[in-house]
């Protein structure tokens, strides 16, 4: 079941505010389009990310595969744990296979980002 508590964004990635900060990763239904993800190349802590633009790559045994800044701002940290087991993302994508968490962003980046209801309507549109 898609979290509620969640933002999504067209291209797949999910966002959740914490504090000041977002925590971005992909969603259930890319990592199951992917297949079994095999390498995360991640961005360097203190990378200045754009909304829209790619911030990290995955790949999967059926394609490689940019994520996309969901908000604007710094890379605060990243989930060194995915550089080992790229797999975490196939069995818990909302949890523990986070990718970035993102600081200095604007709230009004999160104003076109769909609710879990929304995202959900879209990615059964797309299958």
């Amino acid at each position: 079941m898609t979290p509620a508590e969640l933002k999504f964004t067209k291209t797949h990635e999910w966002v959740k505010i914490e504090n000041s900060t977002a925590i971005v990763g992909i969603t259930d239904y890319a990592q199951e389009s992917l297949g079994d993800l095999t390498f995360v190349e991640l961005p360097e802590t203190g990378k200045k990310v754009i909304k829209g633009q790619s911030c990290c790559v995955i790949e999967s045994v059926k394609a490689a595969s940019d994520i996309f800044a969901p908000v604007s701002g710094e890379i605060a940290e990243v989930n060194t744990e995915l550089e080992s087991h790229p797999e975490l993302i196939n069995s818990d994508p909302y949890k523990k296979a986070w990718l970035v968490k993102i600081k200095n962003f604007s709230a009004d980046d999160l104003k076109d980002l769909m609710n879990a209801k929304d995202y959900d309507s879209f990615a059964e549109s797309q299958a």
